[in-house]
This record gives structure tokens, C-alpha cells and sequence, in this order.
């Protein structure tokens, strides 16, 4: 989630999951959500981020579950996208997860959901993040390569070898804990075939952040998640 100035945001591929019809994809939606209800239960927040916030989904979702609690959501520029925030109601805003337009220790939940699998470079985000975070993180990404083989399984995404477009970084359920214990500590993983989602607590100081556990593609496609 990052913007090239004079370019087309590019957040990745459009397809609604949260909408979908399908009754396969219906059960691994009920999944994902009932995971992230189960570790977002032990938060007691008083102010919320979420980066990438897409449609608003996830941030009604946390308005329903802690009514009261400030809520802020950052998405890149996308007039689409800010019309959804307007008629849910949702304060958003545009920025930059690798430039968060925030003060140090500003929430004690942040939030990014299906968002760093989209960012080129996802250690600039992370350490964004951990600064702008005093307290807990809960964040997903797709559980590779399961998440490849289910596209290829469906037919989609074949010429990309089942890659779903605006994915730049690839990540294992073990890669991704890796990845962002170099900043938090893990504790909870949860694994809603097709993804990874894990709650962390912010460490004091971060571990080595010489090397980053993902793999790199183009891509130029558009749309959230």
C-alpha cells in the first residue's frame, strides 16, 4: 500500500470476497472472520487503525464489536473507495503505509488485513506500523502456496501460474511470523485456509531487520485484498 505519484493507485485486484455468492468461498469468508473476531476478543482498545481499509468491511465490523472507540482507517487515494466510507459512515483518510500520517504510539490496535502482501516494501510498513502502535497488531495475509494452488484449482489467475494480481510479496504461515516478530511479539497465529492471521504485541525495540522472508513480482493490477 503505497503511492507512485502521477500513477493509478495500485491496490491490488478488485474481486468483492467479502460479496461473493459463491458457497465455497462463503465458508472460507465465515472462517476468516470468525478468526479475527476470536483475537481481536482479548483487546480492550481505546483508539483503532486500520491500514487498508478497502471498502470498510473489517472497520464496521470493529465499530459493531468496541462501539465508542475511536476508529481511524487509511486506505491510498481511490474515489471509489471514499464514496463506500461516506455512506457507512467510516472515518478514513488517504496516506501511505509506508508513511503513516500519524504520531508515535497513536493506537493500541492497528490493524492490516490483507494489506502487506500488496506493499513493495513491506519492512518500511512494518516499522511504520510498530511506531505508530502501542499496544496489539493483528494482521493477514495469504497463506502461500495454498493460496496460489486455490487459484490455479478455481482456473484463475493461470498465466500468472495462479498469482493473484497487485501480490508482491509471498509469504508461508511460518515466513509471515517470522516477518513480524522482527518488531512484535507473536502471539496468537491462526491459519483460516486461505490465509495467515496472527495477533502480535509491540516489542520496545525491534529485532534484526537486515533480511525480509518474501519473494518479490510485478505487478501492475489494481483493486483491495
Amino acid at each position: 500500500m503505497t503511492a507512485d505519484p502521477g500513477k493509478a493507485a495500485p491496490t491490488g485486484n478488485t474481486y468483492d470476497k467479502y460479496g461473493s455468492t459463491n458457497p465455497i468461498e462463503q465458508r472460507m469468508m465465515r472462517g476468516f472472520l470468525a478468526a479475527l473476531d476470536a483475537l481481536v476478543d482479548g483487546c480492550a482498545p481505546t483508539r483503532i487503525l486500520e491500514i487498508g481499509v478497502g471498502e470498510g468491511e473489517v472497520m464496521a465490523r470493529l465499530r459493531e464489536r468496541f462501539p465508542g472507540v475511536p476508529i481511524v482507517g487509511l486506505d491510498l487515494p481511490d474515489h471509489a473507495l471514499a464514496g463506500h466510507w461516506r455512506d457507512r459512515g467510516l472515518s478514513c483518510a488517504f496516506g501511505d503505509a509506508t508513511a503513516l500520517p500519524f504520531p508515535d504510539d497513536a493506537f493500541d490496535l492497528v490493524l492490516a488485513i490483507e494489506v502487506l502482501e500488496h506493499v513493495p516494501q513491506p519492512e518500511r510498513a512494518l516499522a511504520e506500523v510498530h511506531r505508530v502502535c502501542s499496544g496489539s497488531l493483528v494482521a493477514s495475509v495469504p497463506f502461500e502456496p495454498i493460496w496460489r494452488a486455490g487459484n490455479i484449482a478455481r482456473r484463475r489467475y493461470l498465466r500468472r501460474l495462479g498469482n493473484t494480481p497487485g501480490h508482491v510479496n509471498h509469504w508461508s504461515r511460518w515466513a509471515f511470523r517470522r516477518f513480524v516478530a522482527r518488531r512484535f511479539t507473536v502471539d496468537q497465529v491462526r491459519s483460516p485456509l486461505p490465509w495467515t492471521i496472527l495477533l502480535a504485541t509491540a516489542l520496545a525495540e525491534p529485532r534484526d531487520t537486515t533480511t525480509v522472508d518474501v519473494t518479490h513480482v510485478a505487478s501492475t493490477a489494481r483493486g483491495p485484498g
